[in-house]
């Protein structure tokens, strides 16, 4: 999958955040969401603007930015 068909940069948009195309909801929302328990269906049914992809897109975001990190 290429995320990038997915996730913007827009710095008018939530500061600058990472967010899902043509909307204001950013990476770090879907992650949080996800990462307090909402399983991908949850978030579909909360936000049906949102579909499966957009919300796989933001998985592959975080892998790809986890694996340029530089560590010690």
């Amino acid at each position: 999958m290429n995320y990038t068909d997915f996730i913007s940069i827009d710095p008018n948009i939530r500061f600058g955040r990472p967010c899902i195309k043509g909307t204001r909801i950013s990476v770090a929302d879907v992650l949080g969401w996800m990462a307090s328990g909402m399983s991908m269906e949850d978030i579909l049914a909360d936000f049906p603007e949102l579909n499966l992809d957009q919300i796989k897109a933001c998985l592959a975001y975080a892998a790809d930015r986890e694996q340029k990190l530089k560590y010690a």
